[in-house]
């Protein structure tokens, strides 16, 4: 399929999902929601959140699609949605305390390993996520919706409201801002 084919597709499903349609409606789901999840959970480290903020964002999806007009930018509309929901989940939780021995389960049950090979790669993973926390969160944005999620860079752009070119920039310096902290 060339990409103008699959762009007529997307437009036609998401027409078709705005009507009503499940079928049109599922392959959008299909489509996006791991991307969704996976940029949500890179953002948060929680899966059973992130899971919540992509549901969150799918219900949002449904309600408004009727009023969304296609002008080939529904990627960077989801995207936005979904970074808006994380947002907002995230200053709730800062106004609200946490039980600190849920939190302590959820880190502990995760990293138990008998595997050597095992331990190392988490711990490099651990020094990435640490290095990554330590980036502003401009950068970490930039960090996550490429690496995590998966989108181009145009599509960052469109969903930033930034021109491609500060795009491309603001990514180069996150990157070697992010080698610098890992070589510490």
């Amino acid at each position: 399929m060339t990409n103008s084919q699959e762009k007529q597709e997307l437009h036609d499903h998401i027409v078709a999902a705005a009507k009503g349609d499940e079928l049109s409606w599922r392959f959008l789901v299909d489509a996006y929601s791991h991307r969704v999840f996976a940029l949500i959970r890179s953002k948060c480290g929680n899966e059973e959140l992130a899971e919540e903020i992509t549901q969150s964002t799918f219900c949002t999806i449904a309600q408004k699609l009727a009023s969304y007009t296609e002008t080939g930018k529904f990627e960077a509309w989801l995207f936005r949605i979904a970074m808006n929901r994380m947002r907002d989940e995230m200053r709730r939780r800062k106004r609200h305390a946490v039980p600190m021995e849920n939190e302590m389960i959820g880190v502990l049950s995760k990293g138990v390993t008998d595997v050597r090979d095992d331990e190392e790669a988490a711990a490099a993973i651990a020094r990435l996520r640490a290095a990554v926390g330590q980036l502003s969160s401009s950068d970490q944005d930039i960090i996550h919706m490429r690496h995590s999620a998966g989108m181009s860079y145009k599509q960052i752009a469109d969903v930033l409201g930034e021109p491609l070119g500060t795009v491309l920039a603001r990514q180069h310096r996150a990157l070697g801002k992010l080698r610098s902290l890992m070589d510490c």
